[in-house]
Order: structure tokens, then sequence, then C-alpha cells
């Protein structure tokens, strides 16, 4: 296969954003952070360590969310780079990285974690620039939090192939005694791996999927997404100064199903490759199902997807409500609502309902909208005029469905892809806000009075990827954990994550876990070793 000539040069480009032009901001906004953004970006494909142009040499443009206006061109990535993306990651599985054992390969993650944590500040600012995101939250939780990734699964490193020895002595051995046979395990990597990472939280969605793949010395191929490509190319800057072996890690920008000119898209070729063993995804449902058809088409690749959700978000008469009020905020309009976990389906119980109600419009209505680098803003805009279009349309479903409309409501006047901080009440349980995604800042509030009522309503839903239950009673809380289906139920908490602990869906919320040691399995395959023992000493 024909390879890319480097032409890294080629593919650096002037990043000439103003941003105290852009967001008329003081201080902090347009001070410190904005000097955070680099003077120039990489922008081309990230194939066997270097940055090259795409093939067919076309661009796309990735914009400002709060402005609507371009920041720059990026690489386009079609089929064919696909192809020279998946040949890389196979020389370096079957080359380098796959001779390079785990204590090195713990070596190079960590010094990537500290790379992101030294670019930090850079970092942030790519990611809000290209995502709408307050650089506030990308600096206080995007960025540390992918650092953490890295070093948590670092950890792992020298310990995820480790296997098991085994004693066999059943009827199928032929034997009754233990010294016959030495049967062991081995926990191999599944090989190069091809991953598909979405637009709501693009660094720390690619620390999710690559730090385990490192640690397991698997390779990939990662497709960013259309909306979001900056941050990862930042990412792969600090990959190649990390020293990791060329073909590692390599990531296209570009669009999924088709590309701008009507061809194959990137995402579907990398699950049509016979070169890649395994997918994983993170995105829509619709999307991930179609994901499955075309790896098992192919050459039945493993999968893991992690999915959308419609979480419930329960309230006991019992709760700390100033706190419950909180985590409803925190639950549903973080990253304007942009979460697969929003807690978007919020119940309360009937003694408390009106109270709570009335505090959550207060709250709401108090969060201040603006663009990622202006000070003391808590909301920015959704990410695309796409997605703005999607959530207004789901809003004049609910106005249509019976619902209260109780605050917002309206696209936030001015330039950017807004929408005000948005809350109906008394929502029908057959209502479309209440059973599919909105991925926006719409809170949907309805009223239970028993604890039978709340986990059936709770449970109502083709989604299970999280839920979380606000309550002063252990029993209580131990009973509605136990009952409730969802991959994650946080108590008398929100979106608490940490690199530690598992994250992922129960029904068509996903297949596997991304976090903990569970999503090492992701990425290993178990190769039995069973050898016969000879009797003559």
């Amino acid at each position: 296969m024909m390879k890319h000539t480097a032409v890294r040069l080629s593919t650096r480009i002037a990043l000439d954003i103003n941003l105290t032009e852009t967001y008329k901001t003081a201080g902090l906004g347009s001070a410190a952070l904005a000097s955070a953004l680099p003077k120039h970006i990489e922008t081309g494909l990230f194939i066997g360590g270097e940055f090259v142009k795409s093939r067919s040499g076309k661009t796309f443009t990735t914009e400002d969310p709060a402005t609507g206006k371009p920041i720059c061109e990026v690489q386009e990535a079609h089929e064919e780079d696909v192809n020279d993306a998946v040949q890389a990651a196979n020389d370096a599985f079957y080359g380098e990285w796959g001779a390079t054992g785990g204590y090195h390969r713990s070596r190079l993650m960590n010094k990537l974690a500290e790379l992101i944590e030294k670019n930090a500040g850079e970092l942030a600012a790519l990611e809000s620039l290209d995502n709408g995101k307050a650089v506030g939250d990308s600096a206080a939780a995007d960025v540390p939090l992918a650092a953490a990734y890295f070093r948590y699964f670092a950890g792992w490193a020298d310990k995820a192939l480790t296997g098991l020895t085994t004693e066999i002595s059943g009827p199928g051995t032929g034997y009754t005694g233990r010294n016959h046979f030495n049967s062991y395990t081995r926990m191999e990597p599944v090989g190069p791996v091809g991953q598909i990472i979405p637009w709501n939280f693009p660094l720390l969605m690619l620390a999710w999927k690559l730090a385990p793949v490192l640690a397991t010395g698997c390779t990939t191929v990662v497709k960013t997404a259309e909306q979001t490509p900056l941050s990862a190319l930042k990412l792969a800057e600090l990959i190649q100064e990390a020293g990791f072996p060329k073909g590692t890690v390599n990531i296209l920008s570009g669009f999924g199903d088709k590309t701008q000119d009507g061809k194959l898209g990137p995402g579907v070729a990398m699950c049509r490759h016979k070169g890649l063993n395994k997918i994983a995804f993170t995105g829509s449902t619709s999307v991930g199902q179609a994901i499955m058809v075309e790896a098992a088409k192919s050459n039945l690749k493993q999968v893991t997807l992690e999915l959308g959700g419609k979480s419930p978000n329960i309230v006991f008469a019992d709760a700390d409500l100033d706190l419950a009020i909180q985590g409803a905020h925190l639950g549903l309009f973080f990253n304007q609502g942009q979460c697969c976990c929003a807690g978007s389906r919020l119940f309360v119980e009937a003694k408390v309902y009106d109270q709570f109600v009335e505090k959550a419009i207060n709250d709401a209505k108090s969060r201040v909208l603006g663009g990622a680098f202006t000070e003391g803003v808590h909301h920015g805009p959704q990410v695309s005029a796409e997605q703005l279009e999607k959530v207004n349309s789901m809003i004049e479903q609910g106005k249509k469905s019976g619902a209260e409309l109780v605050c917002g409501g309206t696209q936030h006047s001015g330039d950017g892809y807004f929408v005000e901080p948005t809350i109906f009440s008394h929502v029908p349980t057959d209502s479309q806000i209440w059973n599919e995604e909105i991925f926006g800042p719409v809170m949907c509030i309805r009223k239970f009075d028993s604890i039978d009522q709340v986990v059936a309503e709770a449970n109502d839903t083709e989604y299970g990827l999280a839920a979380a239950v606000w309550s002063t009673n252990t029993n209580k809380i131990h009973h509605m954990v136990s009952k409730l289906q969802a991959g994650t139920v946080w108590v008398n908490c929100y979106n608490t994550f940490d690199a530690a602990a598992p994250f992922g869906g129960f029904k068509m919320s996903g297949i596997g876990r991304e976090g903990g040691p569970y999503a090492l399995n992701n990425y290993l395959q178990v190769k039995q070793v069973t050898q016969a023992l000879s009797q003559v000493f």
C-alpha cells in the first residue's frame, strides 16, 4: 500500500483568532485565557506519526459555535486515508509498539499525562473555542480528567496482560490426578482497533478511548467528530513529543458515513476495514446500531458502544433540597445539556414538588449565557446549527405535548447557537421530550407519589445509562439502587467521574465499560494454553 509522504509544515497554519474582539471581555476571559490559544495549529491527518494532507486534498471548516464564524480549515479524511492509517496501525502493532513491554508503555503514558498538564491552558482554550463550553469547565474538568485517565491506565500497563494458572483434572483430561498438565491463560491485546469519538467532550472522550488501548498494547485509528477536531490534533502533537512509536496512534478528522463530496466516509470505512479487529464508539444509539451491522458484515469485529441515555434523576421529599437542586442543574445543564448521561427525566416527590420547581426556575434564570471566554458564563452555545435546530424542535414538541413550559424555551438572541435554559413541568410520560434524548438544556420534571410508581416510570425507557437518587434514608437508597436499570447510579451527587470508576449502560445505552479495570477487557482477548507434562523425570 502506498504511504503518505510527510508534509508536516504544509498542514500547520496560523490560528488567527482575536478573542478580545470576538467576545468583548476583560480580565481573565480576554487576557490569560486568550493568550493560552496557540499561535499556530496542526490541521493535518495524523498518520504514522506525522501530520499529512489528505489524499484528496480536501478540507472542511470547523467553526466557533459562540459566533457561527469559521475557526480554520482542517484536512478531511477519505477512505484512502483510512487505508493508510490502518496500515500504519498494523505496522506498529506487529512492529515496534507490539514489542514494547508494559513498563515502557507505562512510562510513555505518564509522559503524555505530564505533557497534557504542561499544555493544559492551550488544550482548554482549544476545547472551548471548538466546542463552545465555558473555558473554566474545560480547565477544571476536561483537561485534568484526561491527564488522570492516562495516569490511571499507565498503572495497569504492566499488569493488564496477566493471565491465570488453572488446574485441569476433569473427565475430559483422561486423568484424575493434579500434575499431568500445565494449564494457563494468556491475556493478549486484540490488535489494531478503530475508535470513533463524539463532539461533546472531545479531549476527554479521546483519553477514555486511548488510555486502555495503550495500556493493553493495542494500536488505534481514531476518527474525531467533524464539529470538534482541534484538541485531538493538539494531543497528537503531544503524542509525537512523548515519543510513542510511529503508527501507535493515528488520528483522522472528518465525517462519518459520507464525505462532503458524497464518497464513503471514514467512519464507515473504518467499520468495514478488515485490518481493524475492533470498533469502539461513543455517540447516539442509532449510529451505534449501524456500526454493529457494518462491523459484523466485515470481519465480525468486536464492538464496544457507549450510547445515548434518558437518565432518571429522582428526588425524594427527605432529600436536602438545595443540594438536590444543585445536582439537578449540574446533571442537566452542564455542557448545555450535551451529555449522554444528562438527568433529563427529573422525578420529584409530590410533597416537595412545587417548592422544588420554584427553586429550579430561579436557579435556571440565574444562569449567565455567553461565549466560552466570557467571564462569569455558566451556559454556552449548542455545538452546531444542526444541534440548535434539533433542540428548538424538541422544545416546540414539548409545548404541544401538554407539558407546562415554566422557564426559557426560546433561542437566545444574537450570534451563535444559544438556547436558554428551559424547564417543563408536569411532563406527560407519553410525550416526545420525556422519551427521546434531546441533548440540550431542556429539563423535564414530573411528580411521583410512591416508590413503586417512580421505579416503574424510571425504568420505562429503552435506555439504561445512568440514574441518580436524592435521599437521606439509607434503606430507601439501597432499595432504589437495586431496582434502577442503569449502568451508573449516583446517590446524592451527579456527574461524578473518576478514571477508576467504570461507566457504561444497560439496555440500548451500550455494550462494555469505559474506566476502571473493566475497560481493559474491551481491548484484550483470552488464549488458553494446555501443555501435557511428561511423566519421565
